[in-house]
């Protein structure tokens, strides 16, 4: 009969390489911005929009799986929407509007409000670097798409919360 296997665990105990820490918000490197208020990194989501119009025009897919807004964003759109110069393309009422989002870590606890178009102005001097996401809203059939991103800021870092909340 052979012997029993011993468990102990035979070897030098070495020390695993760890990840870098992420980089503190106020250690991020600046950036040359020539006009803070002009949209950098501009995304577009209009393709992604007509594709979901005309899965849901061809029968793919239902409504409801398009108009589903959170009522977060209903009552974002209520309060800080701003008129579009269109229809809703499921409905075709004239309810639809844009709400701006932003977001970014130099924002502090702004980050992930909704804004209207005039702070954004404002908001781009007193903040290095955020991300501004316009989302597309009918209020009547809850249809919502993202339509563009873009970036803003005057490319200085600056800690979170610098500034105080405006509504």
């Amino acid at each position: 009969m052979a012997a029993p296997r011993s468990s102990s665990i035979r070897g030098s105990r070495t020390s695993l390489p760890t990840k870098p820490p992420a980089p503190h918000p106020d250690e991020f490197a600046p950036e040359v911005v020539e006009d803070p208020e002009a949209p950098r990194d501009v995304i577009s989501f209009a393709l992604a929009r007509r594709s979901a119009l005309e899965t849901m025009r061809r029968g793919g897919a239902f409504n409801s799986d398009y108009c589903d807004a959170d009522p977060g964003l209903l009552r974002a759109a209520k309060y800080h929407g701003q008129p579009a110069d269109r229809s809703c393309p499921v409905c075709r009422r004239p309810d639809l509007v844009e709400v701006t989002w932003v977001f970014g870590a130099q924002l502090g606890a702004l980050s992930g409000s909704a804004r209207a178009q005039a702070q954004l102005t404002e908001m781009s001097h007193e903040h290095g670097s955020f991300r501004v996401h316009v989302v597309e809203v009918c209020r009547h059939c809850a249809w919502n798409h993202l339509v563009i991103s873009y970036s803003l800021g005057d490319g200085r870092p600056r800690r979170p919360g610098r500034s105080r909340a405006r509504g």
